[in-house]
């Protein structure tokens, strides 16, 4: 098993592995450095389990164990990886966007349709803060999200992979104004860091322990990727890049959806720039 994920990070099992370029390859350098390292560092994996009625009880100190790589982590791995990778070849191409919004302060939403996949939609914008912050919150203490973005009830991590690999489950909240209503998200979230970039993937899984909820529509993230650069002239700024794409189930008709999402982008920019400007 663990050759053939090196493979994958390589660029050498799959075609649109080996022809990608820019962002594509420099996320796949960090990622095999990552491999390489899963079996001699093992894994903490927090035992979890969440009891009927979304309720949550954070687990002991004997609960979290180190734990050699196997087959099943490094599936885990492997689903964010090529998350990732597709999300990133979606970037990459730069044919067909067609500008969404354009925001006074110069944020930017494009959008494009992929054939088989579906509209999906690109936010740019230069945030206020360093890239290693912007890391730390969106995915380091992505569990602590809800206490700046009202978008989102909670979000839990369930499973742990090393420091670079996690299995969430996000409620979004009920507030007014949200067109799409209240859903819940079951998602793996892989993170490649380096010097001056970071990029942080994910899609949605399925989880036999973890079935739908019958108070929520389980809606299916990704492939996502959020692309954050350092800026050279300004350490303390931070270019950030955002491809979301979303089905978010149930019966609304597209049109709806369709101006609900990127809506949904700006407000998590806004609510996390009001954040960054209190630190």
């Amino acid at each position: 098993m663990l050759p053939a994920v090196v493979k994958l990070c390589c660029g050498i099992s799959y075609p649109h592995l080996r022809s990608m370029a820019g962002l594509q390859r420099r996320a796949v350098a960090v990622i095999g450095q990552e491999i390489t390292h899963l079996q001699r560092l093992g894994q903490v994996q927090p035992s979890m389990r969440a009891p009927a009625g979304l309720s949550y009880s954070e687990p002991n100190q004997d609960e979290i164990k180190i734990v050699p790589a196997n087959e099943d982590q490094l599936f885990y791995v492997q689903q964010g990886q090529e998350a990732m990778g597709k999300a990133l070849g979606i970037l990459e191409n730069s044919e067909g966007w067609k500008v969404e919004i354009k925001e006074k302060n110069g944020d930017v939403i494009c959008s494009k349709v992929i054939p088989g996949a579906g509209k999906v939609f690109r936010l740019e914008a230069v945030l206020d803060a360093s890239l290693d912050e912007l890391y730390d919150l969106l995915f380091v203490r992505v569990e602590e999200m809800h206490q700046w973005n009202p978008s989102i009830q909670h979000i839990k991590v369930l499973k742990q992979f090393g420091p670079e690999t996690i299995v969430t489950h996000e409620v979004s909240a009920e507030t007014a104004g949200n067109l799409i209503g209240q859903r819940d998200f079951l998602s793996v979230r892989h993170s490649c860091k380096q010097k001056s970039r970071v990029f942080l993937g994910g899609t949605a899984i399925h989880l036999e322990s973890f079935p739908p909820q019958p108070d929520f529509v389980r809606a299916e993230d990704g492939p996502t990727c959020i692309v954050i650069t350092a800026l050279d002239e300004d350490t303390t700024k931070s270019s950030f890049t955002w491809l979301l794409k979303i089905d978010v189930k149930g019966w609304l008709p597209k049109s709806i959806v369709n101006q609900a999402l990127p809506r949904a982008q700006l407000d998590f920019t806004r609510h996390l720039r009001r954040h960054l400007s209190l630190r």
